[in-house]
């Protein structure tokens, strides 16, 4: 019994150092070119294991994109308490996501591209990441009272648009146009804050 439960450990931090050393060498080095072995010798394991826990470079991308979305929705739990309002949370979630997206830039260059040229990728990432993302935000924002005068399709809606600013001002402005990282936040949150004042006289 102890030797299967330490077995289990075992395993569970040798996939984390995996897709730990996966995610730096792909931000450092590009998807294509970072082979399993310079994974492996960076992650202290065999690179068999990467076969067999993952079924390659590919699943462990996959896994990657996994634990990125479950670390981001722990974090949002437990870094952002409840605002007073339904207003101002979005605005700080707006913030989060802008700033979140900027922080992890590294894994964006890596992810999109690769999805553009391999469609089960785009569909994890809109399965796994936005629609996870999307359902946390809007369990949220449904515990307000000034959600009960939204629909269900109305918060889907809101929930998404703060994934898109985050995706908008924290990635594809700054990284993909050049754009000041401070204007594009600011920008962002300018328009979420438009967004808000038009919700305001929905739920009002």
């Amino acid at each position: 019994m102890q030797k299967t439960a330490r077995r289990v450990r075992d395993r569970a931090a040798r996939e984390a150092a995996l897709i730990a050393a996966a995610c730096k060498l792909f931000a450092r080095r590009g998807y294509e070119v970072t082979t399993t072995r310079e994974i492996a010798a960076a992650a202290g394991c065999a690179e068999g294991l990467i076969h067999r826990y993952f079924a390659g470079k590919a699943g462990l991308l996959l896994a990657l994109i996994r634990s990125r979305i479950s670390h981001e929705l722990a974090d949002m739990t437990v870094k952002l308490q409840p605002a007073a309002s339904l207003e101002n949370d979005v605005m700080q979630l707006a913030e989060f996501e802008i700033d979140r997206t900027w922080k992890e830039r590294d894994f964006f260059r890596v992810i999109i591209p690769r999805a553009i040229v391999d469609p089960k990728l785009g569909h994890v990432i809109r399965t796994v990441s936005a629609s996870q993302r999307a359902k946390a935000i809007a369990d949220r924002l449904n515990k307000f009272d000034e959600s009960r005068a939204l629909s269900h399709t109305d918060m889907e809606g809101l929930a998404h648009f703060i994934g898109v600013v985050g995706f908008t001002f924290g990635f594809m402005r700054p990284v993909v146009l050049g754009d000041d990282r401070e204007h594009a936040k600011r920008l962002g949150l300018r328009i979420t804050k438009t967004l808000i004042r038009g919700l305001g006289q929905t739920i009002r």
